[in-house]
């Protein structure tokens, strides 16, 4: 009757461990944990629960995609080049578009926790470009909200 297509059935993927993030890219305690990520070689997003210590907070960096955060615990800070600081609180989703420079940190004195969505690029080495660690002068600028 034709061909016969492999059909994939549904099913509950491992939990991978918590990771730290690293130093050259991160300040401050950070840790991921990933919900999922792509499992064919059609598939693009990757999806992660991305914990900030207090004070904790990325390096500058852009994704070839873009890219969507959604707070879920405590407030977040989120800068871009142009000098806007933006406070996003728990509940709310920030959008940045493909190639936007910004950092992610915790604002101010507690845990924050984010939903990090995003979709590789066609070289997945170029998802995410990292560049230099935030300034405290950029860290500390009045949110514009």
């Amino acid at each position: 009757m034709g061909r016969q297509r492999k059909i994939d059935l549904m099913k509950i993927l491992p939990t991978p461990s918590t990771a730290k993030n690293p130093p050259e890219q991160f300040v401050g305690d950070v840790w991921v944990d990933p919900i999922a990520t792509p499992q064919h070689a059609d598939q693009r997003t990757t999806v992660a629960i991305v914990h900030f210590a207090p004070g904790a907070r990325t390096a500058w960096h852009s994704h070839a995609r873009g890219q969507f955060l959604r707070v879920t615990q405590g407030v977040a800070r989120f800068g871009t080049r142009d000098g806007s600081l933006v406070e996003v609180h728990a509940g709310q989703t920030l959008y940045t578009p493909p190639g936007e420079e910004h950092f992610h940190a915790a604002g101010g004195d507690g845990f924050m926790e984010h939903i990090a969505i995003l979709e590789s690029a066609d070289d997945p080495s170029t998802t995410t470009t990292w560049l230099e660690h935030v300034s405290a002068d950029d860290l500390d600028r009045a949110p514009a909200n």
